[in-house]
């Protein structure tokens, strides 16, 4: 009973979501199968992102040994941590959920936590791959003031998200994965 309580816990989303989409089938079946579509095609984009990322992420974990990820992205890699951090953020390809894994692989390395904040920003705001798009749609100057505005952003972003979590947090958080 208790390993049945567990995971009704763990999936109370999803079976929340399911209640509410048969409740809206009842109501609205049109409106109930456009969203089981939209469903059915983020699930199998996410099933073309994903396995090449988890075989790269496998590459990196047994590749990089955690004394070098220490060193250049750990505690004390100061200025080099945070370029390291935008560099490979912004090299990253494809949507923002293929970087969860990503950092907890950085998490079980012992990446310095503004540094994998840092990271996860510049995923989401200096991707090369949607840079190259946006100059085409939105032209060179906006760009430009753009990434003046969002570089200094995605840093300090990652030094407030650091500062506000408390030791408790981030050793637990370290300790666990």
């Amino acid at each position: 009973m208790n390993n049945l309580y567990k995971i009704l816990k763990r999936y109370s989303f999803f079976l929340t979501a399911l209640l509410i989409l048969i409740i809206i089938f009842f109501i609205n079946p049109y409106v109930a199968f456009n969203t089981f579509e939209s469903a059915k095609s983020n699930f199998l984009q996410m099933l073309m992102v994903l396995p090449p990322i988890m075989i790269l992420l496998g590459l990196m974990d047994v590749w990089v040994p955690r004394k070098t990820l220490m060193k250049y992205m750990g505690d004390n890699s100061g200025a080099l941590g945070v370029f390291f951090a935008m560099l490979i953020g912004s090299l990253a390809a494809g949507p923002m959920y293929a970087a969860f894994p990503f950092t907890a692989v950085l998490i079980k390395k012992g990446v310095k936590f503004s540094n994998i904040i840092i990271f996860m920003n510049a995923w989401c705001v200096t991707k090369i791959s949607t840079l190259l798009f946006e100059i085409s749609s939105l032209g060179y100057e906006f760009t430009l003031i753009r990434l003046i505005i969002d570089i200094p952003g995605v840093i300090l972003m990652g030094y407030i998200v650091n500062y506000f979590m408390d030791d408790y947090s981030l050793k637990k958080l370290y300790n666990e994965k």
